[in-house]
């Protein structure tokens, strides 16, 4: 094995993994800017922003699920209980939901909504069913969040799972897994069609499968925990000495190209199936980079700090696009420079917001949660391994 090979200690520091978040969530923010009809052109054609990024937020979220299962391995700890852990992970994106959830009702979403899409959507149950009315309801993006519900749900027993597998098999146990993400549409190709999904572009030939094929590749939380258990996978092959030494740089070159692709490749293909393998190695790859020390382009404390809001951002980010569109009838496109000012300007108050969000919500939430567990003493049980409530922070994994 070469020195990258090496296995890094538990204590490492991960921070190009918190910069990466904020490049993710940035991504999908430019996948819903290109849903505005002032960014994308009428008829046949769609302009080349909307064409670039009609595959962004599908790719974002995908980093996002493969991310978390690396990260929670990463910093997981053996004197820990079931019971806290779900606490903490539930303290951590439960808040954030709620607030937007009601900020995106109050702001324009009560036009729209039912009690049989908002009730799913508030409990975190919208994935489950297979109708974009409910799955998309609402604040959008929150649809992931119920899949990340079903992942720390899982997370102990996958763990545990995962841990029992010998190291020399690891790299097959990620590639069957890869592989079960990227077959996977050709089964649900074959199931029958019903009415069109076409979110973006829907007269693009690259669109036309049934909402319930797409639910099935993308949304539905049991095929959805196949990349949040490559993420865990990758984890165990880098703390165990395994990873192949693939820099970052060549990781992203691979991811770079496999997005071009993603471009050109039938729908159900272009959602997960062509990014998700160079994905897990870029996340890897960072990782491997940031054990050693030597930290990323993505490192620094900036790119950190907007890792740290990136969540928020995530969240809040299409209630303001929204509103612009909808009560600001931004919607013909007069101009590049207006087009990119509007953009700027969403984009800067949905970063002022995030930043809100998160130290006024999220950080207390969490830390209110650590109080609370510091006066407890820990419920007996079987120990399983966890995280900390802040584990996708750059800060030494495992600390309090």
């Amino acid at each position: 094995m070469s020195a990258e090979s090496a296995a890094p200690g538990r204590a490492s520091r991960l921070p190009s993994l918190t910069g990466m978040r904020f490049f993710a969530a940035f991504l999908v923010f430019l996948f819903h800017l290109s849903l505005l009809e002032a960014y994308s052109t009428t008829g046949e054609g769609h302009g080349p922003f909307a064409s670039a990024m009609k595959n962004g937020g599908w790719a974002g979220v995908t980093f996002f699920f493969i991310l978390s299962g690396f990260v929670l391995t990463w910093s997981a700890r053996d004197n820990d209980t079931t019971r806290a852990f779900w606490g903490r992970r539930l303290v951590k994106i439960y808040p954030n939901h709620v607030v937007t959830f009601f900020l995106a009702l109050a702001s324009y979403a009560y036009v729209s909504a039912t009690w049989g899409s908002g009730i799913p959507n508030f409990l975190l149950l919208q994935a489950w069913i297979p109708h974009d009315y409910v799955f998309f309801s609402i604040n959008n993006p929150s649809w992931s969040l119920s899949c990340e519900l079903v992942f720390y749900l899982l997370f102990p027993a996958l763990y545990r799972g995962v841990r029992r597998i010998r190291a020399d098999r690891l790299w097959w146990w990620a590639a069957g897994t890869a592989a079960a993400i990227v077959l996977l549409p050709l089964v649900v190709e074959l199931l029958p069609t019903g009415e069109t999904f076409g979110p973006n572009h829907a007269n693009s030939p690259l669109y036309g499968h049934s909402i319930t094929q797409m639910w099935l590749v993308y949304i539905f939380p049991p095929v959805r925990v196949l990349d949040f258990l490559l993420g865990i996978l990758m984890a165990r092959i880098v703390l165990s000495g395994r990873w192949i030494g693939l820099g970052v740089l060549p990781a992203l070159a691979l991811t770079v190209a496999a997005y071009v692709v993603s471009l050109y490749v039938p729908f159900l293909f272009s959602l997960n199936a062509v990014v998700v393998a160079p994905f897990a190695l870029l996340v890897s790859a960072a990782a491997a980079r940031d054990a050693q020390g030597r930290g990323t382009a993505v490192s620094g404390r900036v790119w950190i700090w907007l890792g740290e809001v990136s969540f928020a951002f995530y969240l809040v980010h299409q209630i303001l696009l929204s509103v612009t569109q909808e009560r600001f009838g931004f919607r013909a496109q007069d101009s590049l420079a207006e087009a990119v000012g509007v953009a700027a300007l969403v984009a800067a108050v949905s970063l002022l917001l995030a930043w809100l969000l998160y130290i006024g919500v999220e950080r207390p939430a969490v830390r209110a949660r650590a109080r609370r567990a510091r006066r407890t003493i820990p419920a007996p049980g079987a120990a399983v391994p966890s995280p900390r409530d802040d584990s996708d922070r750059p800060v030494t994994v495992g600390s309090t």
